[in-house]
């Protein structure tokens, strides 16, 4: 591609004449580092820079950022070039190169590898949002070439993407891109779900398009009648990957896939989306567990709308997303919205989050700070990161109106170390909803939790097998100092099973019952439903204390009469 060429391209995404004229040196320096240098695909390698800039662009970042692009890979085929952009681009871009090519070198391979690639990105995000949004752009348009690669490495890289960065991408509020990167990683990694996937889609969703539409037509000139001034009202088709993980939930049943195609109605302001709102109520019945009012209450990372399904004809039915053009634009591009359109202009160095909705991202270092303190493997470490921080989230509320971020499945007890550990240590009741609540039940998107404290309560061992997140867990670890590498809780965290095979006979559980008891190890669980069967077992679960625990009980089992053999293992 020419100098010209690409300068076209540029204007036709808003870039000003004073800015392309800026890049010209920019691409004619990227053009020489890359020169006689070609892809896998069998293209000039200068290809892929440009397209990763011209992405970039389309986010609306700023001029460092579409340079930064254009350059990202300069430093790795000759290192001496940093000097160069720092001299001729000044200190910002080269930061920018230096750091996206920081983020690429990944010395380690296998669980590893996937563990520092996560650390460098957390320490880019840290550093300069705009790193992450580059590498982004960069792993976007890896994954739109990614035929060219053998298999192995082609399947390696999609498990990368879909575990690492789509989440970050939804994570960022990038649903775009948190899409386009799910489909890409879902064609390598399942191509034969895939195509079938594509197929049924085709097939289905022109007959939802001739529905979309005509409804479409009604509820437009419902909102003309009403002098609802309509900025725009389209539709999309839902991503692959997503549409097929909502399959599977519904046993294949497409007639429940409500937002294959979703209605979205963009407007001018907040009072229209909810006079909207009543409107489609009006015309169409709703359904009832599918009201979202992500306005009122947005998710942790920006993304505000309303969201409604309604009942139509032939029993379809049909999701609306309802929201003005500032929260269309987060909800297309997220993080990087704020960069393009941040009333308070950009800042002067670099990029920092903006505002309590990215305040995650703040959160990254000190967790890491914290989990190492653990003496974790790589492993453990690597999952606890995509339970934290990447697994599909809720949000609840404190009783002040503050919005709390967690992973789903996150317990109240969770939610109380994550305000502070003194609260999760000292906890003693929890309400939802004002209910009371136990402290194993799963929290629910948009409850108002609140924990009661007794001043002298301590965190019991069993509370390990009931919080969900590392932070937690780390937290109750420390208040009951368990820190010796003999300690079963320490190593394992999970319940032991024990299986006991014996002769039926009366005061047989009790013997066994009592087995725990001189231990002062309580039983979870026993399962006795033999119904005269001797061959069944006994199923019983349970909580060691320390590892020595686990022998112990096996060996006073084996001494009750009638029992013939024990079984344990760790529970998964």
């Amino acid at each position: 591609m020419t100098w010209q060429e690409y300068s076209k391209l540029l204007a036709k995404k808003g870039l000003e004449e004073k800015d392309r004229n800026f890049l010209e040196a920019v691409f004619e320096l990227a053009s020489y580092v890359h020169e006689g240098e070609t892809r896998a695909t069998g293209e000039p390698y200068i290809t892929h820079p440009i397209s990763v800039s011209l992405k970039i662009a389309d986010l609306k970042l700023d001029i460092a950022s579409i340079a930064a692009g254009l350059l990202h890979d300069a430093v790795e085929k000759n290192p001496n070039v940093l000097k160069t952009i720092r001299q001729k681009f000044g200190n910002e871009i080269a930061f920018l190169v230096d750091a996206v090519t920081k983020v690429d070198r990944v010395s380690a391979k296998g669980v590893k590898r996937a563990l520092e690639s996560v650390r460098k990105m957390f320490l880019a995000v840290a550093q300069d949002i705009r790193v992450v949004m580059i590498k982004l752009m960069d792993r976007l348009h890896n994954m739109e070439t990614l035929d060219a690669l053998a298999k192995d490495k082609r399947e390696r890289i999609a498990e990368e993407t879909l575990s690492l960065y789509a989440p970050l991408a939804e994570r960022l509020g990038m649903w775009n891109i948190k899409g386009e990167l799910e489909d890409l990683a879902f064609k390598h990694l399942w191509p034969r779900e895939y195509a079938e996937m594509l197929e049924a889609v085709k097939n289905h969703a022109p007959e939802r398009e001739r529905l979309i539409r005509k409804i479409a037509n009604v509820i437009e000139s419902e909102l003309k009648r009403e002098k609802i001034k309509i900025k725009e009202i389209s539709f999309r088709v839902k991503h692959l990957y997503s549409s097929w993980l909502k399959l599977e939930k519904y046993d294949n049943n497409w007639l429940l896939l409500s937002d294959l195609i979703a209605l979205r109605i963009i407007l001018e302001d907040v009072k229209d989306c909810y006079s909207t709102l009543g409107i489609i109520h009006k015309l169409w019945k709703p359904v009832p567990s599918r009201f979202k009012d992500y306005i009122a209450l947005p998710k942790p990372n920006g993304y505000q709308s309303l969201h409604t399904s309604v009942f139509t004809e032939n029993n379809y039915i049909v999701e609306f997303q309802i929201r003005t053009e500032e929260m269309h634009r987060e909800a297309e591009n997220g993080i990087a919205a704020h960069w393009a359109y941040s009333e308070f202009g950009k800042p002067k160095k670099g990029f920092s989050a903006i505002g309590k909705k990215f305040n995650w991202i703040n959160q990254l270092a000190n967790w890491h700070k914290e989990f190492e303190h653990e003496h974790a493997s790589t492993e453990d470490l690597l999952e606890a990161l995509k339970i934290d921080f990447f697994k599909d989230r809720i949000f609840v509320l404190t009783p002040k109106g503050d919005v709390i971020d967690l992973p789903k499945g996150a317990t109240p007890l969770d939610f109380a170390y994550h305000i502070h550990s003194e609260i999760g240590n000292r906890a003693f009741g929890a309400k939802a909803d004002g209910r009371l609540v136990s402290f194993s039940r799963e929290l629910r998107s948009g409850e108002v939790v609140e924990i009661t404290t007794q001043k002298n309560k301590k965190p019991s061992r069993e509370w390990l097998h009931i919080v969900k997140t590392s932070l937690a867990k780390n937290r109750i670890r420390r208040a009951l100092r368990i820190t010796d590498k003999d300690s079963f809780l320490a190593i394992q965290e999970k319940p032991v099973s024990t299986s006991v095979y014996a002769r039926n006979r009366v005061g047989l559980i009790k013997d066994i019952s009592g087995v725990f008891a001189s231990l002062h190890i309580n039983i979870q669980t026993l399962t006795a439903n033999r119904s005269g069967n001797d061959e069944a077992p006994i199923l019983i679960t349970f909580i060691p204390k320390q590892k020595s625990d686990v022998a112990k009980i096996e060996n006073r089992l084996k001494k009750i009469r009638d029992v013939t053999k024990i079984n344990s293992k760790i529970k998964s």
